[in-house]
């Protein structure tokens, strides 16, 4: 009889689909010679493998459930993980929250839960962004003393955040009479993902232990707050402390800061690494540093990395087609794309934004129309605000102000600033006053803030010699107390150190050297 336990279990580890599976659930329930307990036991193993394997199917699993009379705790916690584990799709309503309700059933047969049970239906309460539910489960956890339990606090951690409930997150973090890595883990994705990324510094800052997801999740944090210098001093504390190697992830995220900062010195040396390490240079890999040397003006070098790609997706050749958009080589963009199309790689919304780029940087007025029709034609994707902002640009730029302004007019969207702002640069070009001052009074309607708009109709007026409507618009801004809040700033990189100065100064660089060394040079000149 143990011999046909062993065999229907080896049965169960063989199993690749639910026509198998049938066949070893109508042994289980026939066979004569298996015990009470063997058939339990074995109904379970069912059961899980039904649940939660890829071969298995949920709606067999709830019905082998229904026909169990007396469902043990384990049986309970098989059916509420995989109802946790369960996409819900949009048509799900709030009542088919199965696996609360299998809970309530569970607790209303006298069965009490255990540290299992808790972690999934937080799952579930995250997966649909109910706090409400996710509260009423926080209760059922202190009602029945799992609230110290490390696994269960971090489920309700990443609930709350997920919910946008940031400080009660923090609550149970700093409740926590014990934390693991992935506590610490759990309160920075958080932070992260509540755009908290000071808190998320500081809750790195005083973690022992770093996983990988510790360094990743900061430094990516950092690249996507807008603070790449300080992403890239992380990767380099992450060298000299050692004891966690930079994976894919780590690298594509410290190639996009070097990228933002044209740091090209940092960005050839991860190449250089990249290859030392032996860490395999995927498709992600090899978009990322085509779009860091692109970036840092390193075209050549771009294009030799896009060419040594084995594999290219839609991603890679579009980032191939923006770095040449974005340096003005309108030619090369088409040759690649016509290669593209060749290949039978399809452009997604992304491309075409490159190639009408391309198109608005170096004249091809035509092409960009070509561009916008077959976009729409051809590859069935309808223009975003984004591609109507690049084909007002092109039109802009070529002096056919009246056929932008039909192209606006018939937009099945709202133009937006981006759109008008596109306007008001072709209006500026081509001295268009009339039109360029019904555009700008209309951005400092929909931004009454943004002092660019202001400076750009002083602009318009001033060439056209309408120097008292510059000044009525300069005494308005200060009646508004409208200003440029944010300084210029510029970045340069030397032997390897990123440097950032602008008007106001320098935290980086003296800036009385600086300006000795400009003034001597004004004077030999």
């Amino acid at each position: 009889m143990s011999s046909l336990r062993t065999t229907l279990l080896h049965l169960f580890e063989e199993c690749k689909n639910m026509r198998e599976l049938k066949q070893i659930h109508t042994h289980i329930i026939k066979s004569p010679f298996l015990l009470k307990q063997d058939q339990s036991f074995l109904i379970t193993r069912l059961l899980f493998f039904c649940s939660l394997s890829d071969s298995g199917s949920q709606t067999y699993a709830t019905a082998v459930f229904r026909v169990i009379k007396n469902p043990t705790l384990y049986v309970y916690n098989i059916m509420i993980r995989a109802y946790a584990c369960k996409k819900t799709s949009a048509l799900d309503k709030p009542a088919s929250f199965r696996s609360l309700v299998l809970y309530k059933q569970m607790v209303g047969n006298g069965i009490g839960p255990n540290w299992l049970t808790f972690p999934f239906l937080v799952k579930e309460c995250a997966a649909r962004s109910d706090g409400g539910a996710g509260r009423s489960v926080h209760g059922q956890v202190v009602k029945y003393g799992f609230g110290d339990d490390v696994f269960v606090r971090n489920s309700l951690m990443n609930m709350y955040s997920v919910c946008g409930s940031l400080s009660c997150a923090r609550k149970v973090f700093d409740e926590m009479p014990e934390r693991d890595v992935v506590s610490w883990n759990s309160m920075i994705k958080g932070c992260l993902r509540s755009g908290e990324l000071d808190e998320a510094m500081d809750v790195f800052g005083k973690m022992k232990r770093r996983s990988i997801f510790s360094w990743n999740s900061i430094i990516t944090g950092c690249v996507q707050g807008g603070r790449p210098k300080e992403a890239l001093e992380l990767f380099h504390e992450m060298q000299v402390r050692g004891g966690v190697r930079p994976d894919k992830i780590t690298i594509a995220s410290v190639l996009a800061a070097c990228a933002h900062l044209g740091a090209v010195d940092h960005g050839t040396w991860v190449h250089g690494y990249l290859r030392r390490s032996g860490l395999e240079s995927d498709v992600v890999i090899g978009t990322a540093l085509v779009d860091m040397y692109g970036k840092c003006g390193c075209v050549e070098k771009a294009y030799e990395v896009f060419k040594e790609m084995p594999k290219k997706d839609t991603l890679a050749w579009t980032a191939m087609i923006s770095v040449f958009a974005l340096h003005g080589f309108g030619n090369e963009v088409f040759d690649l794309f016509e290669k593209m199309e060749g290949t039978g790689v399809k452009p997604n919304h992304v491309t075409f934004v490159g190639l009408l780029s391309a198109c608005a940087h170096s004249g091809l007025v035509e092409k960009g129309r070509w561009c916008f029709d077959v976009m729409r034609r051809v590859y069935l994707i309808e223009p975003q605000l984004y591609h109507y902002a690049c084909m007002v640009d092109i039109l802009s730029r070529a002096g056919l102000i009246e056929e932008a302004e039909r192209l606006i007019r018939s937009m099945p969207m709202k133009p937006d600033v981006f759109v008008w702002g596109a306007l008001l640069g072709g209006c500026q070009i081509h001295g268009k006053v009339e039109i360029g001052e019904l555009v700008a009074r209309h951005l400092i309607d929909m931004e009454p803030l943004n002092h660019a708009f202001y400076v750009n109709l002083c602009d318009i007026y001033a060439k056209a010699g309408r120097f008292n409507d510059v000044k009525t618009i300069k005494s308005l801004m200060k009646e508004r107390g409208i200003k440029k809040e944010v300084a210029g700033c510029s970045m340069i990189e030397v032997d390897g150190v990123v440097l950032e100065f602008s008007v106001r100064g320098s935290p980086d660089i003296v800036m009385d050297e600086v300006l000795w060394v400009l003034s001597q040079l004004n004077n030999e000149a």
